[in-house]
């Protein structure tokens, strides 16, 4: 049952990420897919034993393994597609009469805003530890599912390798001004900055927002066209995530780009590795079969199917990261629990204080 008392507070955050979110940028290949589209990724047009996902991984990149899925264990997989935030929120108003059965999102916050409202049930037996505990949550209702580590993308033909800032803090110096890009409603972004709160406290992460805002910082929708920028020498420096420029790269050859990326130092702000991560909902009319569909998403099998797609870090291990990709150990991020995201309506708040949204 979910709480009364904790759900009431969560509907009016709930209203903020879907003011503060919308347009947001979705993801890699697909950020442009329209938000809460609905598909079947199997032959059934919603019986009652298929599962519903709301999922914030967008439909071109996730609908092929969710009809895998169907292929290997005969369970359809019904598909709300959207922004991560804005699905969150949308579950959280729905409550009891949400028709969803599994949540698939794209950062560790918004798995948190929901477990807070009481939303996420236990996982099933085997996928409550079958990653670090660092990537899921301490009261074993939510999991990571793989890996993305914030990078700061840079224009090589501008600046050089060792003049790239080692420290996020570095970029409201003077001599990057009008040259920093960020994508302040994408959900990354957010709970990158949800991330420095937490390890850095409001003050000094609103001061840097700020500083931000006075260096004359460069605004794009999603990190897919800060990449682009970058690359075409519009701005020098921009944040994203490590993957889009894996994704690049593929595409048009690593030698054909100017942009090239930079991991900040251990311990930085800037070098926070998210999570793309699932819950199993409560109540759901499919427990089992979202369940059954969670633990499948960390099957060795699926997390090489992650790596090979997407580029981002494998959770389970015996499963070899992205090649050319620093190892997932060696990346050094705050010292924080992901768990510990769970307040994006504080920091839509601030980012609307500071004037970035």
């Amino acid at each position: 049952m979910r709480h009364p008392v904790r759900l009431l507070a969560a509907l009016v955050p709930a209203s903020l990420v879907l003011a503060a979110c919308s347009g947001s940028g979705s993801e890699s290949a697909t950020e442009s897919a329209p938000a809460a589209a609905t598909s079947a990724a199997a032959t059934s047009d919603g019986a009652s034993d298929a599962v519903v996902v709301y999922s914030g991984r967008s439909e071109d990149l996730v609908a092929p393994l969710f009809a895998e899925f169907t292929t290997q264990t005969g369970i359809p997989v019904e598909v709300r597609y959207g922004d991560t935030a804005e699905l969150a929120a949308q579950l959280i108003e729905e409550g009891d009469a949400s028709p969803a059965d599994l949540y698939f999102g794209q950062d560790a916050g918004a798995l948190g805003a929901l477990d807070a409202a009481g939303m996420c049930a236990p996982l099933p037996a085997g996928a409550a530890d079958a990653v670090p505990a660092i990537y899921r949550s301490a009261d074993g209702t939510w999991t990571g599912i793989t890996g993305r580590a914030r990078v700061i993308a840079y224009d090589s033909t501008q600046v050089a390798a060792e003049d790239v800032p080692t420290s996020i803090f570095d970029l409201t110096d003077p001599t990057w001004k009008g040259q920093v890009a960020i994508a302040p409603t994408n959900g990354s972004f957010q709970a990158f900055i949800t991330a420095m709160r937490v390890s850095q406290g409001d003050d000094a992460t609103r001061a840097w927002l700020q500083g931000l805002v006075d260096n004359d910082v460069q605004i794009f929708e999603k990190n897919s066209l800060i990449r682009d920028a970058v690359d075409a020498g519009q701005v020098q420096l921009g944040l994203i995530n490590h993957y889009y420029w894996y994704e690049k790269a593929a595409e048009v050859g690593a030698d054909n780009m100017n942009v090239q990326i930079a991991f900040a130092k251990p311990g930085d702000p800037g070098a926070l590795v998210n999570v793309a991560g699932a819950c199993v909902l409560t109540p759901a009319g499919n427990a089992e079969g979202a369940g059954a569909l969670l633990s499948w998403m960390l099957e060795p099998s699926t997390q090489e199917w992650f790596v090979e797609n997407t580029w981002e870090y494998p959770l389970v291990e015996g499963v070899s990261s992205p090649e050319g990709v620093p190892a997932l150990v060696d990346l050094q991020g705050p010292d924080i629990s992901l768990a510990e995201l769970e307040d994006l309506p504080g920091t839509l708040a601030m980012l609307q204080e500071v004037g970035l949204t």
